[in-house]
């Protein structure tokens, strides 16, 4: 088995990005489109990580910092390359950009039916903060 390659994304991944998560990512998002993934490595080229073993794509996370938070989006891993080191080679990729640029703590949007993702989140050393909700207005109609 090839060694596992993180790097991040170009806009020729983009298409592959998206048709990845429909696999392997829970949930969808409002901004799961060509559009919506161009802006974002358009604005941080370096945000959009991937991971890819034989040159397949088997995950991705999307660590954005916007100068004071550190925020992780769309930790996947193919269901078929689980519990194989993927995820947390991908937030280590992640962690160290975060402290890299300055930032301080990380902090994730995990669903709440998506206990596979709790699992993986409290292991990586991630806890929820039951205080806290997540408040949301759209901007599109």
């Amino acid at each position: 088995m090839t060694d596992l390659r993180i790097r991040t994304a170009a806009p020729a991944d983009l298409d592959a990005v998206l048709a990845f998560w429909k696999t392997a990512a829970e949930g969808t998002s409002i901004s799961d489109d060509r559009a919506g993934v161009e802006r974002l490595v358009e604005r941080d080229p370096e945000a959009l990580i991937l991971a890819e073993r034989d040159g397949e794509l088997v995950g991705s996370v999307i660590a954005g910092f916007d100068g004071w938070r550190c925020h992780l989006y769309r930790l996947a891993v193919h269901p078929d390359r689980r519990r194989q080191g993927i995820g947390s080679a991908l937030l280590a990729a992640a962690e160290e950009r975060f402290v890299r640029l300055g930032g301080r703590r990380g902090d994730a949007m995990v669903l709440v039916r998506n206990e596979t993702g709790q699992r993986a989140w409290r292991a990586a050393g991630y806890a929820p903060e039951e205080q806290w909700r997540r408040w949301v207005k759209p901007f599109t109609g």
